[in-house]
């Protein structure tokens, strides 16, 4: 359901998540880009420069795109064949669906690309209990069709911003409306997991933030100061989110174990604690 009928259902969570690299194993733009593009040198400086702030995340991704220069069925065949869903999301949507929690995916990507690899990887019926807020796919010139590589490029959903796909302005009118809730017993808790660069936007907007282990949302949030707690499968995001959902924690107790988990591992990794952007 889109907002605000979500709202009205009165549910305990609501779970905003990424797709490429959190639902699935793999980043389906980062895979055609490093195995079919540019490399993956070349799209990590693109990377690094949005971490940095000296490039827009819609440039970037716009020019890992261009290097594809393959037809649309073409790429959707390659992700059939070599993209992965995490093994533990079908378990939270089985828990969601049970527990009436909405889940929705917010991507950077494409909509033909996540109902293709949801569909196949999840099935129909899970599938359909998913609202998707993703960029489109749109012709261009020369080719004017999807089966010529010139044929064809993303549809950005907000192009008048530098991340082409803006995840906050999903997010935003749900907590905006949430705060106006007079008995905050009947507010509902948001969350959001990602992994990376396209989900800098969203990372501020959500009672607490899943951050992928190892990957360069963590960095963000570290320096940002943004609470988190980090994940590296599905399953501690779903025992986790029943924790919040039958009250055992709040979402302050386990950004601060999350934290202190993740500084934890970085010292014995790294023997000091230091950026996870790679």
């Amino acid at each position: 359901m889109p907002f605000p009928e979500t709202l009205n259902a009165k549910p305990r969570v609501i779970f905003f998540t990424d797709f490429d690299g959190t639902i699935t194993l793999q980043d389906t733009n980062d895979f055609i880009t490093d195995n079919y593009g540019m490399g993956k040198a070349a799209r990590r400086e693109l990377f690094h420069a949005v971490i940095n702030e000296t490039d827009t995340f819609l440039n970037t991704f716009q020019q890992m795109l261009d290097s594809w220069k393959m037809p649309f069925p073409e790429v959707l065949s390659i992700l059939r064949e070599n993209i992965t869903l995490d093994p533990h999301f079908r378990d939270f949507m089985v828990w969601a669906r049970a527990n009436d929690v909405p889940v929705i995916v917010l991507s950077s990507g494409m909509v033909p690309v996540l109902q293709t690899l949801l569909d196949h990887l999840l099935g129909e019926e899970l599938m359909s209990d998913i609202e998707i807020v993703a960029n489109g796919v749109q012709l261009r010139e020369p080719g004017n069709s999807l089966d010529k590589p010139d044929g064809w490029t993303i549809k950005f959903l907000h192009e008048d911003s530098g991340f082409g796909h803006d995840k906050s302005l999903t997010i935003r009118p749900y907590a905006d409306a949430i705060a106006k809730m007079p008995d905050h017993n009947d507010r509902p808790t948001l969350l959001y997991a990602g992994d990376g660069v396209s989900d800098l936007s969203a990372a501020r907007e959500t009672d607490l933030l899943f951050a992928r282990e190892g990957q360069d949302l963590v960095a963000y949030c570290e320096r940002a100061g943004i609470p988190f707690t980090t994940f590296r499968s599905w399953a501690s995001i779903l025992e986790e989110t029943k924790d919040i959902y039958e009250g055992r924690k709040t979402v302050k107790k386990l950004a601060e174990e999350g934290l202190r988990r993740h500084r934890t591992n970085s010292l014995e990794q790294n023997g000091s604690v230091r950026p996870t952007l790679r």
